[in-house]
């Protein structure tokens, strides 16, 4: 048995198609997916629709991520903290209006852990972050995600939210990170999913990155409008598509540093202009 992993789409549906194209021709008909499928990317409808559409024809796990979780506390918390905010959550004020009560309800189905069960086979836990959290990153340079694991009953963990692809072993347990659909970090700018092959009890993965249409995708964040909604998110976003190389969260994390320096405070979204502006210019973003 072959079963497709896909996490962080982001709303690129343009590298979803490329991905699932290639798990397709294989004949596969199981999917797994990680949560995050939209938030960043232009038209985030189109990612939605094809979900719903694997959904129908195909078996598919779905799990619940980080961003499902944001845009469920938008609809129903009248103090959501980004609900009012500048151009910092413009991203997410565009991916949430764009969104329809099916989505919601969608994401509000999910669980944010499941095992999938495969007679013969070893059970495989799937999540977005870990099995207990899913906004803990699972990395292997983060010592209390190491510790996480060597605990772990769990033989096989299969997760997201990182972008980052590859394979974590401690103590029998084997942690794979498929990589991320729409802005994976350290991919060259690919989209990069994995295929699990059944090889008896075990799981043996397959890690894929491919090259996609990314000016198709440049060219629709230009025309949708979303730089001037969320210009400085955007052009890291654009950044990411080309080259992989600097990740959203580590420009956040600077201009929230310029911003504690210079005000002797920082809020993750509501972070003044010129601060993004500093922080686009020390990670060479034009």
């Amino acid at each position: 048995m072959k079963i497709a992993v896909l996490s962080d789409i982001h709303g690129n549906y343009v590298a979803l198609k490329a991905c699932l194209d290639v798990a397709l021709a294989q004949g596969i008909e199981t999917f797994v997916f990680l949560g995050d499928y939209v938030a960043e990317f232009p038209y985030p409808q189109r990612t939605m629709e094809i979900l719903y559409e694997m959904r129908n024809k195909y078996t598919c796990y779905f799990i619940r991520g980080n961003k499902e979780d944001y845009w469920i506390t938008r609809k129903y918390d009248k103090d959501c903290i980004w609900r009012d905010g500048n151009h910092t959550v413009g991203a997410m004020h565009y991916t949430y209006e764009h969104q329809t009560e099916k989505d919601i309800s969608f994401y509000q189905s999910l669980k944010h852990c499941e095992t999938i069960q495969i007679p013969g086979a070893s059970d495989l836990v799937i999540c977005h972050g870990s099995p207990e959290s899913n906004t803990q990153k699972l990395l292997a340079d983060k010592p209390d995600a190491l510790a996480y694991l060597e605990a772990s009953a769990h033989p096989y963990i299969i997760y997201g939210h990182v972008h980052r692809q590859g394979m974590i072993e401690r103590n029998g347990t084997k942690a794979i990170n498929p990589g991320a659909v729409g802005v994976p970090a350290g991919s060259g700018g690919k989209t990069q999913f994995m295929i699990l092959h059944q090889e008896d009890k075990e799981w043996r993965e397959e890690f894929y990155s491919l090259d996609y249409d990314r000016e198709r995708v440049l060219k629709e964040i230009d025309e949708s409008g979303l730089m001037e909604i969320a210009p400085y998110w955007t052009r890291v976003t654009k950044k990411l598509i080309m080259d992989g190389s600097v990740t959203h969260g580590r420009v956040l994390m600077k201009a929230m540093e310029l911003c504690e320096a210079a005000t002797g405070s920082s809020l993750w979204y509501d972070i003044p202009d010129v601060f993004w502006e500093e922080a686009l210019r020390f990670f060479d973003i034009e």
